[in-house]
């Protein structure tokens, strides 16, 4: 077994932090094993070194390596590159064509950002693991693949199984493993080491004397938080590397590349709201038309009790209270119609009261006490819309269609008597 530091000799890796030590040990340690590993760490720490480590020491060193950037590829096509598809399965298939499982048999497949992989394209990886199966997209043969998985993912799988968006049971094949690169902020003392390094590199790629650093500058170095880890400090290296005239750096034109510099205050903690929080917006919503249900149900209570008995002094306190709880203080222009609609459904019911009274004084009705009883229970059943509509359209023929009029003598106002008209076609 080769040791650690020839392993970081031979594949490229700088740094002698204990965790990267161990993230290294680990892979070591699986690579003769068929055992699925799961690399986690946040993006730019460098973790397409470890697949290429347990390949390269494992029994199939001499079969096909493939990388594959789970996120780079489009959901409608994922299926087809990972398992192959069928001459005609989908529009634009014009021949059949072999997946990246098929195509490794006998070597290695590195799924990079294996968190964005769409459900359906889960459940066909799992059946891959449990039993080395698979199904051509658009094809009904079940066909095995002998190869080995290392999955690679910046993202909180937990948090993605909890919000449904990864699989559980897939997370625990995967991870039979679980290898962590830690972030270069954790690794302080590799980052001078690294920068050294790329600056020699870059030196070397663009024919240029090496930069180099003072002492204020390495401090500063040792400061930054580094978000975007080995890649954002090599892109540092770089620029400065091109862009200086002066080959030796000082912290305040090093500051300059640094745009994040000065991130030792607290790392933003991610708000728990998110996809998931749809919930307590719904049960805002169901709230509101609980709300909303109840203060209906109350007009309606009222509506009744003007229409049976009539007692108008406390049936208007109680719809001007239930009028002010619905449109509240701020609505004045709302709750002014809302009052105006009330004294209609009043007169309505008034013209209703005299109508029964003048009714029940003519001699013509005595003549026939069950047909006055039946005109009696029509009557009743008219419905207070009928009466509203019967009162604007006497208003408006007395006033010859002059709206000011009839609304002053119907007591609201023009606005409300003209939107009356358009909700009844007048």
């Amino acid at each position: 077994m080769e040791s650690i530091q020839a392993i970081k000799q031979r594949f490229g890796i700088i740094g002698n932090d204990p965790k990267l030590n161990r993230a290294i040990e680990k892979a070591i340690q699986v690579a003769p094993t068929d055992i699925s590993v799961l690399v986690t760490g946040e993006s730019g720490v460098g973790k397409e070194s470890i697949p290429k480590i347990i390949h390269q020491l494992s029994h199939r060193k001499h079969g096909k390596y493939i990388a594959v950037n789970c996120g780079a590829i489009p959901e409608g096509t994922i299926d087809s590159e990972l398992f192959g598809h069928e001459k005609g399965s989908f529009t634009g298939a014009t021949q059949t064509r072999e997946g990246y499982f098929e195509v490794a048999d006998g070597g290695t497949i590195f799924l990079d950002e294996v968190g964005e992989l769409p459900l359906t394209t889960q459940v066909r990886l799992l059946r891959v693991l449990e039993n080395g199966e698979f199904i051509k997209v658009g094809s009904s043969k079940v066909q095995k693949t002998n190869v080995r998985i290392v999955a690679a993912t910046n993202v909180d799988m937990f948090e993605a199984i909890k919000k449904e968006k990864f699989r559980e049971d897939l997370y625990y094949r995967l991870s039979t493993v679980d290898i962590n690169i830690p972030p270069l902020r954790e690794r302080k003392d590799d980052i001078h080491l690294l920068f050294r390094k790329f600056a020699s590199d870059f030196a070397i790629k663009y024919k240029m004397p090496t930069i180099k650093l003072t002492d204020e500058a390495v401090e500063v170095l040792l400061k930054n938080r580094w978000n975007g880890n080995i890649r954002q400090l090599r892109n540092a290296a770089e620029q400065i590397s091109v862009l200086e005239q002066n080959r030796t750096i000082n912290a305040n034109t090093l500051l300059s590349y640094l745009p994040n510099h000065g991130s030792n205050l607290p790392a933003v903690i991610k708000s728990s709201k998110s996809d998931g929080d749809f919930s307590s917006e719904r049960e805002i919503l169901y709230k509101v038309l609980f709300d909303m249900k109840s203060d209906l149900n109350d007009l309606k209570k009222l509506t009744m009790e003007l229409m049976k008995n009539g007692n108008e002094g406390d049936v208007q306190k109680k719809n001007e209270g239930l009028i002010q709880k619905i449109y509240g203080d701020d609505e004045e222009t709302d709750y002014e119609e809302a009052m105006e609609e009330a004294e209609i459904l009043s007169l309505a019911e008034k013209s209703n009261n005299s109508r029964s009274e003048i009714e029940e004084d003519s001699p013509d009705n005595i003549k026939d006490k069950y047909h006055f009883a039946e005109e009696i229970e029509e009557e009743e059943t008219l419905s207070l819309h009928d009466k509203e509509l019967e009162l604007i359209k006497k208003s408006l023929e007395r006033h010859n269609g002059k709206r000011k009029l009839a609304a002053a003598e119907l007591g609201i106002s023009e606005r409300t008597l003209y939107r009356k008209i358009k909700q009844y076609d007048l």
